[in-house]
């Protein structure tokens, strides 16, 4: 069985941030990145939020920067994932996908969220090209231009709003004939002048040449007075929520209601040396330097466990 100090289950800013970090701090960490390498950013067109990258990066390339500096200070990185993980006594057992069995004296978990989508094919089709799951990360790029966000809760209230501020105009597509959303938010949704609530509304699909250019609508599907009707849009947003990928720690750490895992203020879990970085303990924020910050401090809190076990 394979001995290392650290082990990283996941990649992305927090899982690329600690391996940095952990690597540095001589824990030789082996990261395992999981079936999607580099998280959800290598999904994204640009990204310009990000600091350091003045003229903006694209999401790839920005993950093959981390993924090259953890490589650097001798981060053993893996392809695959970890298919299970127990703990007996201090030290932790993880069998992985390419049949390995590793001790581990601490493990951080940095397996993300996945976004929901509708599981329109139309979805796949123009992802990176007017369809979204990050208001915050690509809002920006429609500035004066026309959205839509599908959504009824909190989340996609937030999102309008946002986007509220750089488009012309927004439509939320809500299949309920009522916002879940807080009062206080549908109050804000209400009154923004440029966003229009099409309530009953469920999406059948996207239309567009060169990127989304409008989307299928039925309203009041089922009923007798079913319509279908088009709307024309240049950017589609998901604000349905996220599904943090944290089933393979549910034994070992607390979760929310929403299974998001909770960490104190060193990223730990309950279970002592296990640590959480990014989206998959992050049910608010879900931003790159977010999580690449959240992942500095678990590598950091798992070198002091260490020290302090010693």
């Amino acid at each position: 069985m394979e001995q290392t100090k650290c082990l990283i289950i996941g990649s992305g800013p927090a899982g690329y941030t600690a391996a940095i970090y952990a690597a540095r701090a001589n824990l030789n960490p082996i990261l395992y990145t999981g079936i999607l390498p580099g998280g959800q950013l290598t999904q994204t067109t640009e990204i310009e939020n990000f600091p350091g990258y003045p003229q903006g990066v694209d999401g790839n390339q920005m993950m093959e920067d981390l993924r090259q500096q953890a490589l650097r200070f001798g981060t053993d990185m893996r392809d695959g994932s970890i298919l299970s993980l127990d703990k007996d006594g201090d030290i932790f057992t993880a069998h992985a996908e390419d049949g390995r069995d590793i001790s581990a004296q601490t493990v951080i978990i940095a397996t993300g969220a996945t976004a929901k989508y509708l599981g329109l094919a139309d979805e796949e089709k123009y992802r990176g090209s007017g369809v979204s799951a990050c208001a915050t990360c690509d809002g920006f790029f429609y500035r004066r231009k026309t959205v839509a966000v599908v959504g009824g809760g909190d989340t996609a209230c937030e999102d309008a709003l946002y986007l509220s501020h750089l488009a012309k105009k927004v439509y939320m597509i809500v299949r309920k004939p009522y916002l879940r959303a807080s009062q206080v938010m549908q109050k804000r949704v209400r009154e923004a002048e440029n966003i229009e609530i099409l309530f009953e509304h469920n999406t059948l699909g996207l239309f567009g040449e060169d990127g989304v250019e409008g989307a299928h609508l039925i309203k009041r599907k089922g009923e007798a007075d079913e319509e279908l009707l088009d709307i024309a849009i240049d950017g589609f947003f998901l604000a349905i929520g996220h599904k943090p990928n944290s089933a393979i720690v549910e034994h070992l750490a607390d979760t929310d209601e929403a299974g998001f895992i909770i960490v104190d203020d060193k990223q730990q879990t309950r279970t002592a040396g296990l640590f959480a970085a990014g989206d998959v303990c992050d049910p608010m924020f879900r931003q790159a330097i977010v999580a690449a910050g959240s992942g500095c401090k678990a590598a950091m809190s798992a070198e002091r466990y260490i020290t302090e076990k010693k």
